[in-house]
């Protein structure tokens, strides 16, 4: 009986052996290069803005990195400022390891000290980057490029003899008085408008009261501001709208993929260059893997992807595809600038709250 007990203890040891390590490692020999020391597939976090950026990283880009390295890409979808949020509120013990932030809220993000520095020391590709797409040197990667513009319906413009747009003080205008579709100051477009409107009435970052003014009037002829491209997008869609102002890829989007003959314009006062770019978090829980994606994502395969859905591609003799060229096309003559992203932060609270007690209250005043 001693002896079967015995027999039975050493074949449950040998089976329990197995289970822990079905397929031994030999001595010296190194653990495959996707998994963790635990054997696990590598993984990392990213969290970004829903749409075409989580469709492009989601569908392509997350599957050929996969694909190269082994390494698993999970996606959260949020909005930049939502990001931010999470981020500072992970801070002791981060869960995200890339964030896509719009430039105002990486200025934030460095601010609070939530982000590495990034340089092509550690991230290589980031030599080949445009510098105009550049928020602040060192600190993330443009990924997704883009400007904030004007755009109007060519078709509606033709047809009733309406003057195309040449200045940002163009927007507000009696000709299409009910039949805009400009978002409102807590999104980065409407302030973007703001300013510009500053800036085509002699103002600028350091006086944005001339810019208040206008926007007044602009609001006299509009019927509502919107809070985000969903809401804007229909209105344009189902011919609400004729005059607005998006971000560049939703005008590519929007023309090319469903049909609307809208046209982006590039105002005699310039446009904003600047990218949804990507943010390696502080203290990262998979840093290395993190920093390895980042440098696939700015790289030449992935920005071709990338410009597919109607972003700029952001590495330095890069184009966009033939099919967006004569929608948002930029030319060498177009004036292009960047903005103080430090005084953007300063300024950007006072002129929010002016506007929501200033500016809302003309929406429709101009319109009986």
């Amino acid at each position: 009986m001693k002896r079967l007990l015995s027999m039975l203890i050493i074949v449950m040891m040998i089976a329990l052996a197995g289970c822990a390590n079905p397929t031994p490692q030999k001595p010296g020999e190194a653990k495959p290069a996707n998994t963790t020391d635990k054997g696990e597939a590598k993984q990392i976090t990213i969290s970004g803005n829903g749409g075409k950026i989580e469709k492009a990283i989601r569908e392509v880009i997350a599957p050929k990195f996969k694909e190269k390295t082994g390494i698993q890409v999970n996606y959260i979808a949020g909005l930049s400022g939502e990001i931010l949020s999470k981020v500072e509120l992970q801070k002791n013990a981060p869960q995200i390891d890339i964030a896509f932030f719009v430039p105002i809220d990486i200025q934030r993000a460095n601010e609070k000290g939530l982000i590495e520095n990034l340089d092509e020391t550690t991230v290589s590709n980031m030599k080949n980057v445009d510098p105009r797409f550049v928020a602040i040197d060192n600190v993330a990667a443009p990924a997704f490029g883009l400007v904030i513009a004007p755009a109007y319906n060519t078709e509606v413009f033709k047809k009733e003899g309406i003057k195309p747009i040449e200045s940002w003080n163009d927007l507000a205008r009696p000709e299409y008085k009910g039949k805009t579709a400009f978002a409102d100051i807590g999104n980065d477009w409407g302030f973007n408008t703001l300013y510009n409107l500053a800036v085509a009435n002699g103002g600028g970052i350091d006086n944005m009261e001339p810019g208040l003014e206008k926007a007044k009037e602009l609001a006299g002829y509009s019927s509502t501001f919107y809070k985000n491209s969903t809401q804007m997008m229909p209105a344009i869609q189902q011919g609400a709208a004729d005059v607005t102002v998006l971000g560049s890829y939703v005008i590519a989007d929007l023309a090319a993929n469903s049909g609307i003959p809208l046209k982006m314009v590039v105002p005699k006062e310039g446009v904003n260059m600047n990218a949804f770019s990507a943010a390696l978090v502080k203290n990262a829980p998979n840093q290395k893997e993190a920093i390895e994606f980042i440098n696939f994502l700015i790289s030449e395969e992935s920005q071709k992807s990338i410009s597919e859905e109607g972003f700029y591609p952001v590495v330095k003799g890069m184009s966009i595809p033939d099919k967006y060229k004569d929608i948002i096309g930029l030319k060498d003559t177009d004036k292009t600038y960047k903005l103080d992203l430090a005084k953007l932060a300063g300024i950007r609270g006072e002129w929010t709250d002016r506007w929501a007690k200033e500016v809302t209250p003309e929406l429709g005043k101009l319109l009986k």
